[in-house]
């Protein structure tokens, strides 16, 4: 594949990326692995338009079989079976380098835009995001698109017989995480990618995905989430987050040690992370420092930015996403971009300008604050801890002129729902508080009481059905007229936003 370089016009030197690599992607002077060259390349296909029956049919078999695994939210801190698996399928996560993300908040949107601007370089990309909106397959993406359902039952297909192995010899089966992680990595290795862009699941040292050596590690904001099994404050929960950040495997042979990219942190997290980095020789790049947002401002659809990055300022660069979040977001991922090219260090200039303005304005973020329907406006957002919902409040008052908003909250158990609530509770005028499918909802009665505390009973409904709460929504923004701009937002959890955007029929 010709790439083009990441370097600017003005600059003849070509940025260090990662290892020439042969046609069938694996380094040169090593063989690829078997049934993994350039012929398993043809059948992998991207995400097909419709699924056929038979394909839909076998997912649904697959989710199950993962579904009879340990949840996502059942953890032991340990990487044995990860790690058990790396190992029997030939370490497919080190035929590649990898950016990997952890954070509390921006992560999923913060590995779109890596990905976008990965691929504005003829870099082909791997992107492994959680949890899904839609659909399992979304999690495992090349070149900017999610696997085919076909394709995620061939990867689990081909995976079983090895997790069936590690299975019987491990105290406790694969989780449902862990397998997914394998099946990603070795996805990746099979298509093949150039690089991989990992999110964490959970916390980072003991997650699944820290089977990867990074090149570059990036942590977004940490805030209070999983306090239950991260800790209390922002600095306890940094510790854990800190674990992707690690010394190189060659680090005896003089190779350099990892970048560590640092959204702004709480005072507590920064302290951890810094003190971490510096154990483990990592060179720091820090938003606020060493790059950041210079300027932003409201456009159409988005946001125009003037960021600082490691190589010099990248002026005019359109974002299509809402909020000061997200334009920190797109600062720290292109940082992230910058220090996997080398630049700040071997490499002076800054990338190619217009590659970067074509890559951000072709950045998409599913779910996040993502209009799904006009008249009366729809929105739906993500936010599920008292950090997003305060960020995604913002940005709805900054990028809309609602005359009055109507949520729709639904959540899960074990977060801080009140805390949540309250974050919204200067925006709504009314909320109608619902319950998704998920065996993890928050109660609706649940809910209706906590809300009622906090908005009183006349601005809180209560329909227990998804369906029946956006209907009842619409109707309270349509009763200020069809031209009065009301507007409805749709919040609280990603499946509550996946199965409102099933029902408002966006795919």
């Amino acid at each position: 594949m010709n790439r083009r370089s990441p370097a600017s016009p003005t600059s003849s030197r070509r940025c260090p990326g990662p290892e020439p690599r042969t046609p069938s992607g694996f380094p040169r002077g090593r063989a690829a692995p078997p049934g993994r060259g350039p012929g398993r390349l043809r059948r992998l296909g991207r995400v097909s338009d419709e699924p056929r029956p038979d394909d839909r049919a076998a997912l649904r078999e697959v989710e199950a079989e993962l579904a009879s695994r340990w949840p996502e939210t059942r953890l032991e801190p340990s990487l044995d079976r990860i790690r058990a698996l790396m190992d029997v399928l030939g370490e497919p996560q080190r035929t590649y380098p990898a950016i990997h993300i952890t954070g509390t908040n921006g992560k999923t949107s913060t590995a779109r835009i890596v990905e976008r601007l990965l691929g504005g370089f003829q870099f082909r990309t791997g992107r492994y995001t959680s949890p899904h909106v839609q659909s399992v397959t979304e999690r495992i993406s090349l070149d900017g698109e999610p696997i085919s359902a076909e394709r995620f039952v061939e990867v689990y297909q081909e995976l079983a017989p090895y997790v069936a192995m590690v299975d019987a010899a491990q105290p406790h089966r694969m989780s449902f995480f862990e397998v997914l992680t394998g099946m990603a990595f070795a996805a990746f290795a099979d298509a093949p990618v150039d690089v991989a862009v990992v999110e964490v699941g959970m916390g980072g040292g003991w997650d699944a995905t820290n089977v990867v050596d990074a090149t570059v590690a990036v942590v977004t904001p940490i805030a209070l989430d999983h306090t239950d099994r991260l800790g209390s404050t922002p600095g306890e929960i940094a510790k854990e987050k800190a674990g992707i950040i690690k010394a190189s495997r060659r680090a005896g042979e003089g190779a350099p040690g990892p970048v560590v990219v640092l959204a702004q942190q709480p005072v507590d997290a920064a302290q951890t992370l810094l003190k971490h980095a510096v154990e483990m020789d990592a060179t720091v790049a820090r938003e606020g420092m060493e790059f950041g947002v210079l300027r932003r401002e409201l456009a159409v659809d988005g946001q125009l930015l003037t960021l600082r990055g490691l190589g010099g300022e990248y002026p005019d660069l359109f974002l299509p996403l809402h909020g000061a979040h997200q334009a920190h977001n797109a600062a720290v991922a292109l940082a992230a971009v910058e220090a996997f090219f080398g630049v700040g260090s071997s490499q002076t200039e800054p990338l190619d300008i217009d590659v970067v303005r074509s890559a951000l304005s072709r950045v998409t973020s599913p779910g996040r604050l993502e209009v799904v329907r006009h008249g009366p406006t729809v929105l739906v957002d993500a936010a599920h801890n008292p950090a997003g919902a305060a960020a995604t409040a913002g940005a709805v008052s900054e990028a809309f002129d609602f005359t009055r908003l109507v949520g729709v909250v639904g959540t899960s158990q074990g977060k801080d729902t009140a805390g949540l609530l309250e974050a919204f509770e200067p925006i709504f005028a009314e909320v109608v508080v619902t319950q998704n499918s998920s065996p993890r909802a928050t109660p609706v009665d649940e809910l209706a009481a906590l809300a009622v505390d906090i908005f009183g009973a006349e601005r809180v409904r209560v329909e227990p059905r998804l369906d029946d709460a956006l209907e009842a929504a619409v109707e309270l923004a349509e009763e200020e007229g069809a031209f009065a701009g009301a507007g409805v937002l749709v919040t609280g959890s990603v499946i509550t936003v996946g199965e409102a955007r099933l029902l408002l029929g966006k795919e």
